[in-house]
């Protein structure tokens, strides 16, 4: 299960490296950051304007852990988008994390034995199934959804125009209808999680184009094809 557990496994390292690539070498900007953790917390030291091209920017002072970069990255992402939920971006980026193990993306949990591949089946299976099934089904229907448009737009639009398959708002519709299914099931409030389902529900098309530019500029900023411009141009930002 899939929950907003990233933030809470940055460690004394990373936090060590966050400081140092913000001070850049001037001790005096050291130990005034360090005063604002101490007072403030460690929330806004992440949320630093800047923060996530650092990181990439000063190799040689040390690589951030995983958990690190993809919050930080998300978190920016999205703040970039007037979206300013922490949890939300805690959530996200596990989900990145989670997904980008092999296999994973294709199962509704860690050790299920059915895959898939495709959103109908998905639905096909939400439409039969109830009860702690039926709801890791429904959030498996908008973590897939957010996945494959949010991280692989390209892909989507690819294979829409080459083969017809379904487009971009194909995903924006079933993601947010998932994600819609998952919060009101009584284990999302168990879990403490039908907020978050919630506001991705609600935010969809905004937290998928978030996404979006992680993936046009950090994963795939090689592709430039007319296909992703005209996405980028729909979506309503500006190309990278």
């Amino acid at each position: 299960m899939i929950l907003a557990n990233l933030r809470p496994r940055i460690g004394a390292s990373d936090l060590d490296l966050v400081i140092r690539v913000l001070a850049d070498g001037d001790d005096a900007a050291r130990r005034r950051i360090e005063r604002e953790i101490a007072t403030e917390g460690v929330d806004r030291l992440l949320d630093r304007e800047g923060l996530p091209e650092r990181l990439r920017s000063h190799p040689e002072l040390g690589s951030p852990s995983a958990h690190l970069f993809i919050y930080v990255t998300v978190r920016h992402a999205l703040l970039a988008a007037d979206i300013d939920d922490a949890t939300l971006s805690d959530y996200l980026g596990a989900l990145i994390l989670e997904f980008g193990k092999r296999g994973r993306a294709f199962r509704i949990a860690e050790h299920d034995d059915a895959s898939y591949r495709y959103l109908v089946d998905i639905v096909d299976d939400l439409s039969v199934e109830s009860g702690r099934r039926g709801f890791l089904l429904s959030v498996h229907l908008g973590n897939f959804s957010l996945w494959l448009a949010g991280i692989f737009p390209d892909h989507v639009t690819a294979r829409n125009e080459r083969r017809g398959a379904p487009g971009i708002g194909y995903y924006d519709e079933l993601g947010a209808r998932g994600f819609s299914l998952a919060a009101e099931h009584r284990l999302a409030r168990q879990l403490e999680m039908s907020g978050t389902y919630r506001t991705v529900a609600d935010s969809f098309h905004r937290i998928r184009v978030a996404l979006n530019h992680i993936s046009d500029r950090l994963l795939f900023p090689s592709i430039h094809t007319p296909g992703r411009l005209l996405r980028q141009v729909a979506d309503g930002f500006t190309p990278a």
